[in-house]
């Protein structure tokens, strides 16, 4: 496969073919170069055609504290006592600035994720 730009979906297809061919290329080799390149590529034509939008504030904190094995208990030191984390976990109550940068300082959940909009729940007041 010559190495040039992704411009159709025939080429993204043939650049995983490629890739996955590459995949165990050696350490400091002209292979692994080429491996290097073309998943550039990819990622290039992915961001442009299959972009993934950032999830939702809430649903970002979840994961975060699933992925570290965390509970809801652990993010009352940094947004408040539980009753609040609930409340905010259950969309019934908005993330203020002060939750949003302690969150961001304490757990490293991207600031642009937390200030992004979400809706609340119904049953809010």
């Amino acid at each position: 496969m010559e190495l040039r730009p992704i411009k159709t979906e025939s080429d993204y297809q043939n650049a995983l073919i490629e890739i996955e061919r590459l995949f165990d290329a050696k350490p400091n080799s002209l292979l692994l170069d080429r491996l290097d390149i073309l998943t550039t590529l990819v990622e290039a034509y992915e961001q442009e055609h299959y972009p993934i939008d950032a999830p939702d504030p809430i649903s970002a904190i979840l994961y975060y504290l699933s992925a570290r094995g965390l509970s809801h208990q652990d993010l009352a030191a940094s947004i408040g006592d539980t009753e609040q984390v609930t409340a905010i976990l259950n969309r019934q109550q908005a993330l203020n600035l002060d939750a949003i940068r302690r969150l961001n300082q304490d757990f490293g959940i991207p600031a642009e994720v937390l200030i992004k909009p979400y809706s609340l729940s119904k049953t809010s007041a």
